[in-house]
């Protein structure tokens, strides 16, 4: 019999097992991207992965600590940061991007599991406030032009299959909702994300968007509610970026909270707000909450808070 202190679960999964099978479900997206904007999505993936991987060397061997590359954290936060930059951007701003996800964000927090956001969509945000212009700009065969969603904020119309397939401008990831989907449910039933956060967060913001398409007379739209649903990266968001271990609620009550939480902010930044988008600063406020969530939906330990009877 073996004696020791809690905590008593035991796992064979590691952070690699974990970051590996991530890595593997965001590949149909991935290779899609680089089908879809060609072989300049490619050269940004491995600067933005090798850059994530040699910061976090770097910085590990400057400060004496231990090396954890292997455990394939940082090149999956450059997998992810690539996949959110669009396919034109110069080739200095994924390492810009790569050295405040991995240098900024998680190592001057304390390394993988200190943290307070995720890590690729806080370089995502800081290149977007940095160089707005680059940042904005999305071509499609070779032809500088707006994206689905900016359409729809001007009124016009979309096609809603070529945004589900990814046959769109966009970011080099997020188009393709139908690569995107493939790889969450993979996540789902191999276990490594909860199905809550993407439920909630996909649900919530189907149900703002019918509430808002009805109110403003548009009535029950439902090319309208699966344009929204496919394009900006909201797949990618729901299912690999607001799932983060670090980052997002551990209790149960928590994630359902965090979830439509994100659907609301995300349904009033794309409706309200000068962005189409609205995923990235949605998540970001999100992760900052996260402590105040699991605060008040930590559940009660046995016995306490019974209320006393007198026999």
């Amino acid at each position: 019999m073996k004696i020791s202190s809690s905590p008593h679960i035991r796992d064979r999964e590691t952070t690699t097992n974990i970051m590996g099978k991530v890595i593997v479900a965001l590949l149909p997206a991935a290779i899609f991207g680089v089908y879809n904007f060609g072989i300049r999505a490619l050269a940004l993936y491995l600067i933005t992965i090798i850059s994530s991987v040699l910061f976090e060397a770097l910085f590990q061997i400057i400060t004496g600590r231990k090396i954890t590359v292997k455990d394939l954290s940082a090149a999956l936060t450059g997998l992810l940061l690539a996949m959110n930059l669009p396919p034109d951007v110069p080739y200095w701003i994924p390492v810009i991007g790569s050295f405040f996800a991995i240098i900024v964000v998680k190592q001057l927090f304390g390394g993988l599991g200190q943290n307070f956001m995720n890590p690729a969509l806080g370089a995502r945000c800081f290149l977007l406030i940095s160089f707005t212009g680059i940042m904005t700009s999305f071509s499609y065969d070779a032809v500088t032009m707006a994206t689905p969603l900016a359409e729809m904020k001007a009124g016009n119309s979309v096609d809603v299959l070529s945004m589900f397939l990814g046959t769109i401008p966009g970011t080099i990831g997020e188009t393709c909702a139908f690569a995107l989907i493939i790889g969450g449910i993979f996540l789902i039933f191999t276990r490594v994300i909860n199905y809550r956060i993407p439920l909630y967060y996909i649900g919530s913001f189907a149900v703002f968007i019918m509430i808002y398409a009805i109110a403003s007379g548009r009535g029950i739209d439902i090319s309208y509610l699966l344009a929204h649903l496919s394009g900006g990266g909201l797949m990618l968001g729901a299912f690999f970026m607001a799932t983060d271990y670090v980052t997002s609620p551990i209790t149960s009550g928590g994630k359902i909270i965090f979830g439509i939480f994100l659907g609301f902010l995300t349904f009033l930044f794309r409706v309200f707000g000068g962005s189409a988008e609205g995923v990235s600063y949605a998540i970001i406020i999100g992760n900052l909450l996260v402590p105040l969530i699991e605060k008040v939906t930590v559940p009660k330990s046995f016995g306490k808070g019974a209320t006393k009877h007198e026999s």
